[in-house]
């Protein structure tokens, strides 16, 4: 069997595994991976060399698979690290085909039968695309990294360096899997004496547009923030509705002012972000009366290129000024006009009011707490979690219960962040050691184009979240101070270990399988690129770093 059937084959093997985020199918395919590594006589010779790691007090069972293949006289320092992650997004978009979501050649032949977009029917009819859930997103990818590396492992002393291998489940929601991972690639580093000179992921490239057969490569990860807005209105009868101040309004401007606006996009030497995204908004009364509502929160997707948190969360701060502001005087507008039309005597709505990071609430709560603060907010915390409570309702929890100590009257935006938190990271070219990563990458990426045909692009971002992000955090102390100031919770809700990754410092890059439709029923790979020539690049680069 050639490289590329046995490529095809496991990703087709590791696609029937219904390994959808949330369920034990993360802790089947982990099991389903350890046992190929451990049958590749290497690692049969090895057995200590494939590491599982299970995740702390996960009712699933999940665990991350490691092996590391040693090469030369087993004494080399050099390592790449291939990762890639192992779970998927459910099924529910397959509709009367979810049965076959997780068969490729039965979700093939009911695909024939359907309606389909012509150029899905036309990837179909060609052959050359293996559809089902996971094949790119990125079961394709794992197969890539295990076959090749079990053909490496057939002359390890052939290869003047290390591979360390890692899959690793909870991508598609917290990344837990990784970041959980990070004490042990340390540790691993200690005990082998290994120099961890790139990281190599293997998730899906795709299109960037209609037409497009350019392969993307990566060197670098999107972050992600996800800011949280409290709001603390004033309740009234609708009878008397002026006398309140509407938190739903403020809300309402928050995400005018915020959603899909451009001014917030970060760019990066010429790359941008895409424009924040609001997620949710309610207020928080629990049910019907004729009250108008006192609270509510509203919070966003914000991605990050290259901007400091600090100064985030000062723009953000600005913006929920400016929303404050905005509402008071829309609302003192209409109560003017109100005034004109009923007859009444009009008097100015404008009023105080504040912006406060979470920082600030909890160090006024501190100043009025009998006992101690930090027991109060654990308490919160643990019956928010033993509740089933949402992590983003977790932290809003925290929050509240802090405002309602210090007494806080006046109409309020209470700015903090919530999970998950992924880190931005790039090779940049001022940094020196990083730009000669970047120019070998580079280098390989043009070689590779010339003998192959292909066209190949390199990528500052991977634009959809990536566990690559842990890797390397180009983020100052500053930052990294700021957001754990403001993320209520962030030791029992989201302990990144940041100190860890800040160490580890891996250079993280993406290659890819190449496919389209990811997170779609329509979901495929394409097998002559990804199981064809995309080994050849990855070779070439694991020749060029460790020849």
């Amino acid at each position: 069997m050639t490289m590329f059937e046995e490529m095809k084959e496991l990703t087709r093997q590791l696609v029937a595994i219904p390994s959808m985020n949330g369920t034990t199918g993360e802790r089947d395919i982990a099991d389903a991976i350890e046992n190929y590594l451990r049958a590749i006589p290497y690692f049969e010779a090895h057995p200590e060399l494939v590491i599982t790691q299970d995740l702390a007090d996960d009712p699933l069972g999940r665990r991350n698979v490691m092996a590391l293949l040693k090469g030369g006289n087993g004494t080399e320092r050099d390592t790449i690290l291939l990762h890639g992650h192992i779970d998927t997004v459910d099924v529910d978009d397959f509709g009367k085909l979810k049965e076959y979501a997780f068969d490729c050649d039965r979700l093939a032949e009911a695909l024939r039968g359907a309606e389909l977009p012509e150029d899905v029917r036309r990837d179909l009819e060609s052959g050359e695309y293996l559809f089902g859930r996971g094949a790119c997103d990125m079961k394709g990818g794992d197969a890539v990294f295990l076959v090749l590396a079990k053909h490496l492992a057939e002359d390890p002393e052939k290869l003047h360096g290390n591979l360390l291998l890692s899959f690793n489940p909870v991508e598609e929601t917290l990344h837990r899997g990784i970041i959980e991972e990070l004490p042990v690639l340390q540790q691993l580093q200690r005990e082998h004496g290994l120099r961890f000179r790139l990281a190599i992921n293997n998730d899906f490239i795709c299109p960037m547009y209609a037409g497009d057969k350019t392969r993307y490569v990566y060197t670098g990860a999107v972050g992600k923030l996800l800011p949280m807005f409290y709001i603390i209105g004033r309740e009234t009868h609708v009878a008397q509705c002026f006398e309140g101040f509407s938190p739903d309004l403020t809300a309402g401007e928050l995400v005018r002012l915020i959603d899909r606006n451009p001014a917030f996009c970060d760019g990066y030497n010429g790359e941008y972000s895409l424009p924040p995204t609001v997620l949710k908004m309610q207020d928080l009364k629990p049910r019907y009366n004729v009250q108008t509502p006192h609270t509510a929160c509203v919070y966003f997707n914000y991605f990050v290129h290259n901007r400091q948190l600090t100064d985030i969360l000062a723009q953000l701060k600005d913006t929920a000024r400016a929303a404050l502001d905005n509402v008071m005087r829309l609302a003192d507008g209409r109560y003017r006009d109100y005034c004109a039309i009923s007859g009444m005597r009009y008097s100015s709505l404008i009023e105080p009011a504040q912006v406060l990071d979470y920082r600030a609430v909890y160090d006024r709560a501190k100043g009025v707490c009998d006992g101690d603060l930090d027991v109060l907010i654990d308490e919160v915390t643990d019956r928010s979690i033993a509740a089933g409570d949402d992590m983003r309702v977790t932290s809003l929890r925290i929050v509240e219960r802090l405002c309602d100590l210090c007494g806080i009257k006046t109409p309020t935006v209470v700015v903090f962040f919530a999970t998950p938190f992924c880190p931005h990271n790039t090779l940049k070219r001022e940094v020196q050691e990083e730009a000669a990563v970047y120019d070998k990458i580079a280098r390989i990426a043009a070689e590779f184009a010339a003998e192959s045909g292909e066209e190949m692009r390199l990528q500052q971002f991977f634009p959809s979240l990536t566990d690559s992000s842990y890797l390397k955090i180009d983020d100052d102390a500053a930052s990294i101070a700021a957001l754990q100031d403001n993320f209520p919770g962030y030791q029992k809700l989201y302990p990144v270990p940041l100190d860890t990754a800040k160490a580890l410092n891996i250079p993280a890059v993406n290659y890819g399988v190449w496919g389209k439709d990811c997170h779609k029923w329509t979901e495929r790979i394409h097998m002559p690129y990804s199981f064809g020539k995309l080994p050849a690049f990855l070779l070439k680069t694991i020749h060029a770093y460790f020849n």
